[in-house]
Parts: structure tokens; C-alpha cells; sequence
């Protein structure tokens, strides 16, 4: 009669141990079922399920592997497994799979304590934890733009996913992280479209306010960009009536306030790894043209739509041009260059802060609150507020290994 067996193996990683124990069951012919394997600092954890036919008694087998594992200087295990076990895990098959992604500058016990028991209260199970981010050095691990990131893979079915992210977001509150939560399907591991809000998205500031701020109106207009951001206000009104107040403002300040942006932490190193890897580009803005070409060429960005300010004989007239790039026009942009590019909207990845991007968050494949006002962290699936722009290569699988040298 045959025997399912669990085969533990872990001790002190050396280089020819996985050949040589699949070399003592391969000489008696003994198909492997499952198989999987880690290294955590040169500590090797090696876990196999093997069926041991009947015409090979199982005593012989495990001699053998106790024996390599004593010359080796590893430690061994065996666990009986029923057939009806085995089948009950096959059965799982098929079933919803999640990836948990929690991004810190530093991962502590109490985030994975915090997060694995909102996956246990869920009753969904954990199949693997990654380590995304690299090895930290233990003196000045980073710096201050340090980032962290591990990635748990979840099977099960969530009956609750509304309650779900709601303590999700709690536990990102309290503990100043962030956690993305999305399908591990295959459109994940193959994005090829990311489009951006510009203000306070790709650059840390409003322009519309910096441009007030020399037009001597900076508060006032400041506290509208702040409503309309939250989506108290129409935005196109609020557009309207900003740009009203720049009136007369020479255009040579549009170079100037160019030249002092300052780029988000990580937007270089994130489109300098997208360009090269091939991903499409997009700036969707509600901020100005100007702006975003002068972006554009900074960041090798392959898109630019926003909106452009009228100039008569040297300066600005208060008033824009052309079709205002509101929330509604940014989702349909979205899907044009989609449509255009021949990438399908699940292959799309949008990043915003302001209520005007929730639209384009929501018809994205990917849809993320960057840095966001509550509003949009609240109605977003994917939230980041803690790290950098490059932490979305994070909730595309990107490991700090695979990015490219900026």
C-alpha cells in the first residue's frame, strides 16, 4: 500500500543539499507531490510531500535520507499524511488567492502580529511570506528614506472584504504603515500602464498654489485647492475660479516654479525602473501643461494631459484653454491611452491624492491613494502614505533586487 509522507527537512544552508536528498528519493523512484523551500539568514526550511509506491517499503527510504541528513548536519523530519488529507488540500485548488502586501520604513514583530490576526479573524490561511525589500545593514539600516516591505500570500474565501479593509485601514492608522491588499491574478504580474496625478503626486507641492503665491494670493487660493482636493467643491468651478486670480501674472514665472519643483521621494528610481522595463507612462493632471512637459522630460513620461493656461502678449489672462482635465475627463483618458496601446483597463495602474482621481483610481486595474486626502484613502483599494512613489514596484511584486540602478 503506498504512503503520503511530509518530509521536514532545516538546518545550516550548504551548496548540493536539495540535490542529494531528491537523489536518495529518486533512487527508489518516488514522485514528489509538493515542494517548497526558503533561506532565512543561511538557515535552510525544505518541505517536500512524497508518495512511496507500494513496491517501495518506506523504511529503506527513510534510513537512507536520516543518514544524509546526519552527514550533512541537518535536521529531519517525517509526518504521515491520509489520503483524504491529501485530497481535502487538492480540493483547495482554485479557490480566491489575495496577496497582503505591508510596507513599512521598518518591519516589527507587532505589524505582523497586527496583521496575521486579521488574516487568521478572517479565516483565511497564509501559504508563504516574502521578503521584498533587500537586506538592511544594521548601521543607519537605509537612512532616513529607508523602505520595507513583505508580502503574505492568502488563500480563502473573504465573505467580508468591505469589513476586511476596514481593519486594514484601522491597523494603518495606528500603526503608521501601509498594507495593499489585492487578487493574485495574472493581470498583477503584468501591468503595463501607469498613469499619475502631477500636483502632490509626482512633485510635492500645487503648482496653482505656487503660482498664487507670486500672484500675492496665496492663501486664499491654497485654501480652495485644499477643498476641492477633499471634494468639497466642484472642481472645474474651483479650477475656474483659481486660475481667475492669477490674471496678469507674467508667464516667465511658469519657468521659474519649474525649475524649484521638487520631485516625491522615489519618483525617479520608480519611473526610470518603469521606463526600462517597457511600461507605458501617463501624467493625467488637473494642474497645467507647462508643468507636466517639463516633467515629462525629466521623467522620459510618454503621456501629458492637463490643462493649459491662456497668455496674451506675455501673461496670463485668468483663464484656461481647451477641455478642463476634471475627474470624469482623467478616467476617460485613462482608458483612450489604454484603448490606444492595446492594454487592457486590468493592466492599468493609476495614482492619485485628490478626490478628482478617484474616478481613474476606480476604473484602473490598480487604483492607489498616494499620500492622500482621507477621502480617497477611504474610497481607494490600494493606499500608500508611509513610503515613497518607487513602493509601488512593491505592489507590482518588484523585489529591491530587480530594480534597476537610476
Amino acid at each position: 500500500m503506498r504512503e503520503l509522507l511530509l518530509i521536514n527537512i532545516t538546518g545550516p544552508d550548504k551548496p548540493g543539499l536539495t540535490s542529494k536528498i531528491t537523489s536518495i528519493l529518486s533512487g527508489y523512484n518516488i514522485p514528489v507531490l509538493d515542494i517548497g523551500q526558503a533561506v532565512i539568514h543561511n538557515h535552510l526550511s525544505l518541505g517536500m510531500l512524497v508518495e512511496v509506491p507500494a513496491e517501495s517499503a518506506s523504511s529503506p527510504v527513510l534510513k537512507d535520507l536520516l543518514f544524509c541528513a546526519h552527514t550533512l548536519g541537518i535536521q529531519i523530519s517525517f509526518t504521515p499524511v491520509e489520503d483524504t488529507e491529501y485530497e481535502d488540500w487538492v480540493g483547495e485548488q482554485g479557490k480566491p488567492r489575495h496577496l497582503l502586501s505591508l510596507l513599512s520604513r521598518r518591519i516589527t514583530a507587532e505589524q505582523l502580529e497586527r496583521v496575521s490576526s486579521l488574516i487568521a479573524s478572517h479565516n483565511l490561511n497564509i501559504d508563504s511570506i516574502n521578503r521584498l525589500s533587500g537586506r538592511i545593514p544594521l548601521e543607519n539600516g537605509g537612512g532616513t528614506h529607508r523602505k520595507a516591505c513583505v508580502e503574505f500570500s492568502i488563500r480563502g474565501m473573504l465573505e467580508n472584504e468591505n469589513l476586511f479593509r476596514e481593519e486594514m485601514l484601522a491597523i494603518t492608522d495606528t500603526l503608521g504603515i501601509d498594507i495593499g491588499f489585492q487578487e493574485d491574478s495574472i493581470f498583477r504580474r503584468n501591468r503595463r500602464l501607469v498613469v499619475f496625478d502631477m500636483d502632490s503626486t509626482i512633485i510635492t507641492s500645487e503648482v496653482i498654489d505656487e503660482l498664487a503665491l507670486e500672484a500675492g494670493v496665496g492663501e486664499e487660493v491654497a485654501a480652495i485647492t485644499e477643498r476641492a482636493m477633499r471634494g468639497e467643491l466642484d472642481f472645474t468651478a474651483s479650477l475656474q475660479e483659481r486660475v481667475s486670480k492669477l490674471k496678469d501674472l507674467d508667464e516667465h514665472v511658469l519657468e521659474t516654479i519649474a525649475r524649484r519643483l521638487q520631485l516625491t521621494e522615489g519618483a525617479e528610481t520608480l519611473f526610470h525602473n518603469l521606463h526600462n522595463l517597457g511600461f507605458k507612462t501617463a501624467i493625467l493632471s488637473g494642474g497645467f501643461t507647462y508643468f507636466g512637459h517639463y516633467l515629462q522630460k525629466k521623467l522620459n513620461i510618454d503621456y501629458v494631459y492637463a490643462n493649459t493656461l491662456e497668455i496674451e502678449e506675455g501673461r496670463l489672462t485668468g483663464r484656461v484653454v481647451g477641455q478642463i482635465v476634471d475627474g470624469k475627463r482623467k478616467a476617460e483618458l485613462l482608458e483612450l491611452i489604454a484603448k490606444k496601446e492595446n492594454i487592457r483597463l486590468e493592466q492599468t495602474i493609476a495614482v492619485g491624492d485628490g478626490a478628482n482621481d478617484l474616478p481613474m483610481l476606480g476604473k484602473a486595474g490598480l487604483g492607489i491613494a498616494f499620500r492622500a486626502k482621507p477621502i480617497v484613502r477611504e474610497k481607494a483599494k490600494q493606499a500608500i502614505s508611509t513610503l515613497g512613489l518607487d513602493a509601488i514596484l512593491y505592489l507590482m511584486g518588484f523585489r529591491d533586487r530587480d530594480e534597476l540602478s537610476v
